[in-house]
C-alpha cells in the first residue's frame, strides 16, 4: 500500500540547481526516516541524505554543504535541494522510507539527474 512518487529530476549544467520532491502515500506506522539515495551506472546505490522523524538531517560527505534535505510531515513529503551540481552527481535518485519498526525500506521508482555542459 505504501507508494513513493518522486519528481524534479532533469538535465542541468554544472553549477546549476535542482529540487527533488517525494510524496508518500499509504499507511506508514511508527517512527520512520525519509531520505534520498542515488545510483550511477556501474556503481552501488549510495545514501545521499536522510532526515529523521524529529527533523535531524544527515548527509553524505560527497554532497555536504551543497545539498539540503527537508521534510513536511503534514504532507508526507521529503525534498532535496541540490545546489552547485557537479557532473559526478549524475545518477538516478531514489526516495526512500525506512521504518524503525521492522527495519523495512520502501522505495520510489527513481528520477534521473544529469549534470552536463
Amino acid at each position: 500500500q505504501v507508494q513513493l512518487v518522486e519528481s524534479g529530476g532533469g538535465l542541468v549544467q554544472p553549477g546549476g540547481s535542482l529540487r527533488l520532491s517525494c510524496t508518500a502515500s499509504g499507511s506508514i506506522i511508527g517512527i520512520h526516516n525519509m531520505g534520498w539515495y542515488r545510483q550511477a551506472p556501474g556503481k552501488q546505490r549510495e545514501l545521499v541524505a536522510y532526515i529523521t522523524n524529529v527533523g535531524i538531517a544527515n548527509y553524505a560527505d560527497s554532497i555536504k554543504g551543497r545539498f539540503t534535505i527537508s521534510g513536511d510531515n503534514a504532507k508526507n513529503s521529503v525534498y532535496l535541494q541540490m545546489n552547485s551540481l557537479k557532473p559526478e552527481d549524475t545518477a538516478v535518485y531514489y526516495c526512500a522510507i525506512y521504518t524503525h519498526y521492522g527495519g523495512r525500506y520502501y522505495w520510489g521508482q527513481g528520477t534521473q539527474v544529469t549534470v552536463s555542459s
